[in-house]
């Protein structure tokens, strides 16, 4: 039997009309019923490296009985000039995290996936959980696909292990996330960080969901010669998805993507 954590992931491939320019990590969160994709919002949009994609594919499990079959699936990411996704500001600032709905009458008739729910965030969206549960230390993983790198054959995400590097609960530097430990990539961008959920009994998705991986952390001021890289890595609250599944929430009105020249990788 698989591990429903790895059906719960989504490989992404971002697009400029039919140009691929980057791939990162994803997940499927669920909530009134309605099945959203989420990841990091540079995967969608980003000034900085001119990354502005119109479109995103995810590949999709089509055979419970033979995981080798697979389907893209195309997500477009603006209508008439407006953002399809939704993103959001804390008091720290952007949040690095976006989610698109997905339209499950679109979906081929045999999908298989598995989905968090709200269910899934620790007591208190993240920011309280039940005591001794989490703590600096705890094992995490991340799933995701880093550098794009998956099983080929059964079209499935590889899993690092993370550790908690900061204080549970605690923004750090009034940041609306916290750190793991671990060794990352680019393309693990927008992957779930999760901890195995303790008496979750016969739950198909046994897993508390902490965050959402962003990208390396380090130092501008280290030596690149003597120093190593920090090993540290950002991963955005999960209670976030609260606020950006929410009934109320309308996406965000952003120009239409400008016809650029190929991006850079992201570093993330």
């Amino acid at each position: 039997m698989i591990d429903t954590l790895l059906l719960a992931a989504a490989r992404i491939s971002t697009f400029e009309l039919d140009r691929g320019l980057t791939n990162a990590s994803g997940f499927f969160f669920e909530r009134d019923d309605k099945l959203f994709l989420v990841t990091s919002r540079h995967v969608l949009i980003d000034e900085p490296s001119a990354h502005h994609p119109n479109r995103i594919e995810i590949e999709l499990h089509t055979d419970a009985a033979n995981l080798g079959r697979s389907t893209g699936f195309s997500v477009m990411l603006f209508q008439d000039g407006r953002a399809l996704w939704r993103q959001a500001r804390d008091a720290g600032g952007e949040v690095d995290v976006a989610v698109i709905e997905i339209d499950r009458s679109a979906l081929p008739a045999n999908t298989l996936l598995h989905a968090f729910t709200p269910a899934h965030l620790p007591a208190g969206g993240g920011q309280a959980a039940p005591a001794g549960t989490i703590e600096v230390g705890s094992r995490l993983l991340v799933v995701g696909f880093p550098l794009g790198f998956h099983d080929t054959l059964h079209h499935l995400p590889v899993v690092r292990q993370a550790v908690l590097a900061t204080g549970w609960g605690l923004r750090f530097q009034g940041e609306g996330y916290f750190l793991t430990d671990a060794r990352t990539h680019r393309g693990t961008s927008g992957a779930p960080v999760v901890m195995r959920q303790a008496g979750a009994g016969a739950s198909p998705l046994p897993w508390q969901l902490l965050g959402v991986h962003s990208g390396r952390l380090d130092m501008s001021t280290r030596d690149k010669v003597l120093d190593e890289s920090l090993g540290l890595n950002v991963a955005w609250y999960a209670d976030i998805l609260l606020t950006l599944t929410a009934p109320e929430t309308a996406a965000q009105a952003l120009p239409p993507p400008a016809i650029a020249p190929p991006s850079p990788p992201l570093s993330t």
